[in-house]
C-alpha cells in the first residue's frame, strides 16, 4: 500500500465524509420515520434532506453532498441488478413478458409526446414516463443519473420523485379496489397491480393484501418491469448523446457503467451464483444507496424551487399514470 494511496484516501475522506455522514444520518431518519408511519421512505429521505437544504449551500458539507447525489446513487441503481433473475421473468411465459414490453415503451412515448405539448422538453417526458413505466422513484434516480448535467434537472428528478411517491401510495390503496370491481382473477389481479403500480413496496403491499398468488404474481411481474430499467438507460443514453454535450461540455457515456453494473449482477444473479443472504445484502445495500443519495439529492433543493412548478407538471404525472393503468387493463381484458 503506498504513501501516495494512504494520502489520496485521507483527503478524500477529509473532503467527502462529513456530506456523506450527514447523508446518511438523514437516510436512517428517513428509514425509522417510514417503518413507524407506513409511507414511503423515498418522501420522508426528500423531504428531511430538503429542511436541512443549507448544508448543501457552503461549508465542509457541499462537496460530499454533491458525491452522494451523483455516485451513490449510481451504486444504487447498479446493485438493483441482483433483484432480476431470468428464471423469474421465463416462468409466466411470453404474454406478460410482451405485455411489460409494450407498456413500458408505449407509456414512455406517450409521455414524451404529452411533454412536448405542454410546452416541456422531451427529456422531462423521458425522466417522468419511465418512472411511472418502470419502478417509480428508483427509475427516476436512473433515468436522471444518465441525462446530461443541466441547471433545470435536479429539480425536475426531485419533483418526479415526491410525485411518484404519491401516486404509488394512492394505487397501492386504490388499485386493489379497481381489481374487486373489474372481478379479476389472482394471476390477472397480480399482473395488474404488478403491470401498473410504480414502486416495488406498494406493489407487494398491494399484492399480498389480496392474496398469495396475487402478491406473488404481481412481484414476478414488478421484477420483469425493473428489468427493463437497463435497455432504457441505455436508449436515455443514446437519446441525450445525440442531442449533444450537457452543461459541462462532455456527452453522457455510450454505456453507463452502471447500466452495465445493473447487467452484470442481473446476470450472475440468474446464473445462481448469488446465495440468498448476500442477494439480500444486495438489496438492502441497494435500498440504502439509493435513500442515502436522495437525502443528499433534497439537501440540494429548495422548497420554494419545488412550488414554482406549476399544475401542467402535475397533470403529466397523473395523466401517466391513469393511462398506463388503462393500457394494462385494457390488455388484459382484450389481449
Amino acid at each position: 500500500m503506498s504513501i501516495d494511496w494512504i494520502m489520496t484516501t485521507k483527503e478524500n475522506l477529509r473532503r467527502f465524509g462529513p456530506g456523506i455522514s450527514i447523508s446518511a444520518v438523514v437516510a436512517v431518519a428517513a428509514s425509522f420515520l417510514s417503518e413507524h408511519y407506513r409511507a414511503p421512505v423515498m418522501l420522508f429521505a426528500l423531504l428531511l434532506g430538503m429542511a436541512v437544504n443549507f448544508l448543501s449551500d457552503e461549508g465542509t458539507c457541499k462537496p460530499g453532498i454533491e458525491f452522494t447525489a451523483r455516485e451513490v446513487l449510481r451504486v444504487g441503481v447498479a446493485l438493483l441488478g441482483i433483484r432480476i433473475s431470468f428464471a423469474q421473468i421465463s416462468a409466466l411465459g411470453w404474454e406478460p413478458i410482451i405485455l411489460v414490453m409494450v407498456s413500458v415503451l408505449i407509456t414512455i412515448l406517450v409521455s414524451i409526446l404529452a411533454a412536448r405539448v405542454l410546452g416541456f422538453k422531451a427529456i422531462f417526458g423521458m425522466l417522468t414516463g419511465g418512472a411511472t413505466a418502470i419502478c417509480g422513484a428508483s427509475a427516476a434516480l436512473a433515468l436522471s443519473a444518465a441525462l446530461p448535467s443541466d441547471p433545470r434537472k435536479e429539480q425536475a428528478t426531485l419533483f418526479t420523485v415526491i410525485g411518484i411517491s404519491a401516486l404509488s401510495t394512492i394505487a397501492m390503496i386504490a388499485y386493489p379496489m379497481i381489481v374487486q370491481t373489474m372481478q379479476l382473477d389472482p394471476v390477472q389481479a397480480g399482473m395488474f397491480l404488478g403491470g401498473t403500480i410504480h414502486d416495488v413496496a406498494q406493489v407487494v403491499g398491494a399484492g399480498y393484501s389480496m392474496s398469495t398468488k396475487t402478491g406473488d404474481t404481481a412481484t414476478v411481474i414488478k421484477l420483469m418491469r425493473v428489468a427493463m430499467l437497463l435497455p432504457v438507460i441505455l436508449c436515455t443514453a443514446l437519446f441525450t448523446r445525440s442531442r449533444g454535450a450537457g452543461e459541462g461540455g462532455k456527452r453522457p457515456p455510450l454505456f453507463p457503467w452502471f447500466g452495465i453494473g445493473f447487467l452484470v449482477f442481473a446476470a450472475i444473479n440468474s446464473i445462481g451464483w448469488i446465495a440468498a443472504p448476500i442477494q439480500n445484502a444486495g438489496n438492502e445495500m441497494s435500498r440504502w444507496c439509493l435513500v442515502i443519495a436522495i437525502s443528499a439529492l433534497g439537501m440540494k433543493t429548495h422548497l420554494k424551487d419545488i412550488l414554482t412548478v406549476g399544475f401542467r407538471p402535475v397533470a403529466l404525472m397523473v395523466g401517466e399514470t391513469v393511462f398506463l393503468a388503462c393500457l394494462v387493463l385494457f390488455s388484459l381484458r382484450h389481449l
